[in-house]
């Protein structure tokens, strides 16, 4: 879709969306609407309120217009909920060439931040999930290649709006192709699947990727990684990435580590089946560190940046892992396993300490599906947030605030050591009791950091992969890349 900024309206615009604030100034500003339109100015008053997600459609001799209700004060993630709920449920009422104007939000001071909102939500309404039908359906207007967006600005708003703009649109394109990374069935996304997403989008968007196959895996020493994969058929991947920023100067070294389980069965200690299915989605992690990736090659983000994703499947077989075993990891430390369910954080104890070792990064910080008790503690509306250090747990927590990727810390005190004690082995990966589950799984975590001053763990169980109105199941949400790429600019703006 193509973007562009002005302060004046082109004649020719057949479609025009007009964001309307919930103010005291809603009156005046319908009025001003029924002038320019001859609409009856007392029956929009009476009845059109510009409640959140509001939709008043009104027909011209020259265009049709959707008044688009955004309430009384707006936060980011609700611009950006309102006009995707608005191209996905109206994509049948407008063509491949919309107007937005934004002569009516008074608020300029946050005028870009609502347009890279708004065309970020426009572009993630064009997403369709059933791209494994035979029939996926008609292509949205805004997804054709000669789509077009003309943005009404004033004047002096249209250079910092036309950057939001475009960014919101990259934002989306990636999102989107996150989308179908988690959405995508198990046997449509195999490691060495998620390995060649990662190659492609390096080569397309110039950041380095390596991947290691089974074999350089096992001659490197991921015994962890290596233990979760024998039940599985198909190899492992371990995948690095690497974003080094254009130009000279001093870059601040940030570290990701995502969780990329393309399928979790609980191995041995198998899983139910209700909702099994749903366990295509425990790459969570590693989709946001994908994304975040390609974001911050697409902007160049003036951080060095590594990823680091650890896929395999945890899979039943005779080969397969059984509690009680003891394995080794990449740390030299052993693990006692007493859940093989417990498996994710298994690879990620792998790609923590590569991660520290290989490049020891400033910052550290990890993302996972990780738990149900994450979820059963904040449900599908925070992620679970764990750090050492104070600083950066206030900055994430913050950072989403702002963006609406909120998360909500948890203790990682000494005292949870205990519940992770083994007699056989250095560690073991549960402590065997149905309490304090996401705080255990941390501080497993933690003790393969090699004590880094900076890190934190996200578990992006109940957030990564959830219920809304744009599909009939559950689905994937792209949650981690905003908040890590605005995480990383918050430091940059200091």
């Amino acid at each position: 879709m193509h973007i562009k900024l002005s302060y004046s309206l082109d004649a020719k615009i057949e479609h025009l969306i007009l964001p309307i604030l919930s103010t005291d100034q809603l009156e005046q500003t319908l009025q001003g609407i029924a002038d320019q339109t001859g609409i009856a100015a007392k029956r929009l008053q009476s009845t059109y309120k510009a409640e959140l997600g509001e939709v008043q459609v009104l027909y011209t001799a020259e265009r049709s217009i959707y008044l688009l209700g955004l309430g009384k004060s707006p936060k980011f993630a609700e611009i950006l909920k309102v006009f995707r709920s608005f191209s996905n449920k109206h994509k049948g009422k407008f063509d491949k060439v919309l107007g937005l104007s934004w002569e009516h939000c008074l608020d300029q001071s946050e005028l870009p931040r609502w347009v890279e909102a708004a065309a970020n939500g426009l572009i993630l309404g064009t997403y369709q999930i059933g791209r494994f039908k035979s029939d996926n359906g008609a292509v949205h207007p805004l997804a054709e290649e000669e789509a077009n967006l003309h943005v009404v600005v004033a004047e002096k708003a249209v250079k910092a709006c036309e950057a939001a703009a475009i960014r919101g649109k990259r934002m989306a394109y990636t999102q989107m192709s996150i989308f179908d990374l988690v959405n995508a069935p198990s046997n449509k996304k195999l490691p060495t699947d998620l390995a060649n997403w990662a190659l492609e989008s390096g080569k397309k968007f110039g950041y380095e990727v390596e991947t290691f196959d089974q074999a350089k895996i096992k001659s490197t020493g991921l015994g962890a990684l290596l233990a979760v994969n024998r039940g599985s058929e198909h190899p492992a991947s371990f995948i690095i990435m690497e974003h080094k920023p254009k130009g000279p100067g001093e870059f601040k070294k940030v570290g990701l580590v995502g969780k990329g389980v393309t399928f979790d069965t609980g191995g041995l200690s198998i899983k139910p089946s209700i909702n099994m299915h749903y366990m295509k989605s425990d790459m969570g992690g590693a989709a946001a560190v994908f994304g975040t990736l390609e974001m911050a090659a697409k902007i160049n983000l003036p951080v060095h940046l590594i990823g680091i994703v650890p896929a395999t499947e945890n899979s039943v077989d005779a080969k397969a892992v059984k509690p009680s075993d003891v394995i080794d990891s990449y740390s030299g430390k052993t693990i006692e396993i007493i859940d093989t369910d417990a498996e994710g954080r298994l690879i990620l104890a792998d790609g923590l300490n590569y991660m520290v070792k290989h490049y020891e990064p400033e910052i550290l910080i990890d993302l996972a599906t990780l738990t149900g008790s994450a979820v059963r503690t904040f449900g599908y509306h925070a992620a679970a947030l764990f750090s050492n250090n104070d600083e950066l747990a206030e900055r994430i927590h913050n950072t989403g605030n702002k963006n609406g990727e909120k998360s909500w810390r948890l203790p990682i005190w000494d005292i949870y050591k205990d519940d992770i004690k083994s007699d056989v082995a250095d560690i073991r990966n549960y402590s065997g009791r149905p309490t304090a589950g996401a705080i255990a799984a941390a501080k497993f975590l933690q003790f393969f950091t090699e004590d880094h001053p900076k890190w934190a763990h996200l578990d992006i169980a109940g957030v990564a992969f959830g219920d809304s109105e744009f599909s009939m199941q559950r689905s994937a949400t792209a949650f981690g890349i905003r908040l890590l790429i605005e995480l990383m600019e918050s430091y940059i703006q200091e």
